[in-house]
């Protein structure tokens, strides 16, 4: 069981790694650009990403997204959010399955993810923050050290899309 629980760390440690080269600097959690919440922190996401918080506010059916479990964009959201890889959540979507949940939809790019949210009234997902455009409005956004902020971070997408060119 030792020997399971350091391999595990060691797998997490490198997965980090991972989504700091190849994930985004700063996710958006994004909604509707006419939505009416402003705000949301890391439980109530976690809440809404496992399926245990349905329904907004307003009453709504809360609609979450996600990219596919080999997506950097969502490896860094579910270990900032979800605490845990996506190859792990198998074992819980299953479990739910026969409970009528299903697992978040998953989206295949951040084209799809905006266009989702944006044309589906309580859709909520992520994209990386350099992609954001006035279709969606972001909530709130999630740092490379996995912090939630609530205010918009100084990004550098300048930066990184000269360095992609390279």
């Amino acid at each position: 069981m030792h020997k399971f629980k350091l391999l595990m760390m060691s797998i997490i440690v490198l997965l980090l790694s991972f989504v700091q080269e190849a994930g985004a600097e700063v996710l958006a959690v994004i909604v509707p650009r006419n939505h009416s919440i402003h705000q949301v922190d890391a439980n109530e996401l976690s809440l809404m990403f496992w399926r245990k918080k349905l329904y907004w506010a307003d009453g709504k059916r809360i609609q979450t997204l996600n990219y596919s479990a080999t997506n950097p964009l969502r490896l860094q959201f579910s270990l900032s959010i979800l605490k845990s890889a996506p190859e792990t959540q198998t074992d819980y979507w299953n479990g739910l399955y026969f409970h009528g949940i299903s697992p978040p939809h998953v989206v295949s790019s951040q084209e799809a993810m905006l266009r989702y949210v944006a044309d589906t009234p309580g859709a909520i997902g992520y994209i990386d923050a350099c992609k954001l455009d006035d279709r969606v409005k972001p909530l709130v956004w999630i740092n490379a050290d996995r912090n939630v902020l609530s205010t918009a971070p100084e990004l550098n997408c300048a930066d990184r899309s000269a360095s992609a060119v390279q």
